[in-house]
């Protein structure tokens, strides 16, 4: 019985050196022993090739790219209806085509509410896509409806000037340069006339050729000049003259905005070469799509009237607005 067990220990040993010679012959250590059947084992890998991963094409971005092109991305090119002007309004400018409201206290006739619905946009450019200073040729479109509305009198309609004009424009550097043409003519209220029987109606109107120019000396100053002269015109003699400043962000604002000042003087000759003296200041913001121009202020008027219905009265305006440009 001794001799069979010492027999079976002796072949344990055998067999437990060797299943460990292969591991020590190798430095690896002891040698593991099989996973049991139930352990997991790991995927075989497949034989199919791997997917190729398509290209993304973003629609969104491609659109945005064709509507709103990067500044300078192509130079020059053909825009179809262009997002902003090359040639801006100017911020003081009464008789300027854009969208207003002013409510203003005048000396002799009390609360008035003055608005002015239209505006100047772009038809065609010529030109690059330079977020502050666009250049190139641009071809503008402008109307406007200029009322004042009478608040102390049932908020009648007083008078109403009509403008429609073609500006031509071209930007290089930090210059600009409008050659335009339009149409204005002035017309009094209905009210206006139930309630002043007698009162004489001028049919004040004229059609002129426009020669503007302006210039940035630094990014939010801007000079500017601009002759008249009206080809045909009633009542209206042909020339007219107007000059003036803007301070003005010419860049995104974002919501917290920048401050604005703006001062412009405007003469004619069928006033003997006197006129009027505006000057406009507050807060504005500068959309970081299109660049258009939303202001709120003070504005201060004094010379002769802006409504030229009344064109030979003298008026003096202080008063609170809202302007947008486009």
């Amino acid at each position: 019985m001794m001799q069979r067990a010492v027999t079976s220990d002796i072949l344990t040993v055998v067999m437990f050196i060797t299943m460990l010679a292969p591991s020590l012959s190798h430095g690896q250590g002891p040698a593991r022993l099989p996973p049991p059947a139930h352990a997991a084992t790991a995927a075989p890998r497949s034989l199919a090739p791997d997917a190729v991963e398509q290209p993304y094409f973003d629609l969104d971005a491609y659109l945005d790219q064709r509507r709103y092109p990067a500044p300078h991305s192509n130079g020059w090119y053909w825009q179809w209806m262009p997002n902003d002007l090359i040639y801006k309004s100017y911020l003081a400018g009464v008789k300027e085509p854009r969208m207003a409201g002013k409510v203003v206290y005048a000396r002799h006739d009390g609360w008035l509410w003055e608005n002015t619905l239209g505006g100047r946009v772009g038809l065609l450019r010529f030109g690059d896509s330079d977020p502050q200073f666009p250049q190139g040729f641009q071809i503008d479109a402008e109307g406007a409806a200029e009322v004042r509305l009478d608040i102390t009198r049932d908020v009648d309609v007083r008078s109403v000037d009509f403008r429609g004009g073609i500006p031509i424009t071209y930007g290089f550097g930090r210059q600009q340069v409008k050659l335009a043409y339009y149409h204005m003519s002035a017309h009094l209220g209905d009210e206006f006339l139930l309630k002043n029987p007698g009162y004489p109606r001028l049919n004040w109107s004229r059609d002129a050729f426009v020669l503007g120019y302006s210039v940035y000396p630094t990014d939010a100053l801007r000079l500017y000049a601009e002759t008249a002269w009206a080809f045909q015109s009633e009542i209206s003699e042909p020339w007219e003259f107007q000059l003036g400043l803007d301070w003005a962000p010419t860049m995104p604002t974002g919501f917290h905005g920048a401050p604005f000042f703006a001062i412009n003087a405007h003469v004619r000759e069928a006033l003997d070469y006197s006129g009027n003296f505006t000057v406009e200041t507050g807060w504005a913001w500068m959309s970081d799509r299109d660049r258009h121009l939303l202001r709120i202020g003070m504005q201060y008027y004094n010379g002769k009237s802006p409504q030229n219905a009344f064109y030979n009265n003298f008026e003096s305006l202080l008063g609170f607005g809202v302007w947008y440009d486009f």
